[in-house]
């Protein structure tokens, strides 16, 4: 019985370090599409605002003329 009872600790121990690399991978993941929705966020920003900086540009050429 010793040896299944050790086969049994054995196949625990794996199934856990499993499981703990699923969940630091599922992390890294989550953590990554994170990072791209805000650098999205940003660039989204940083384009509205130069559209906005743009459009004032021109209607302020056009009271000038």
């Amino acid at each position: 019985m010793g040896f299944m009872d050790d086969a049994k600790e054995t196949a625990k121990a794996v199934g856990e370090k499993i499981q703990d690399a699923w969940e630091d991978t599922t992390d890294r993941v989550g953590d990554k599409v994170d990072e791209m929705k805000a650098d999205a966020e940003v660039k989204k920003a940083e384009a509205e605002r130069d559209s906005v900086k743009t459009r004032n540009e021109i209607k302020e050429d056009l009271r000038d003329t």
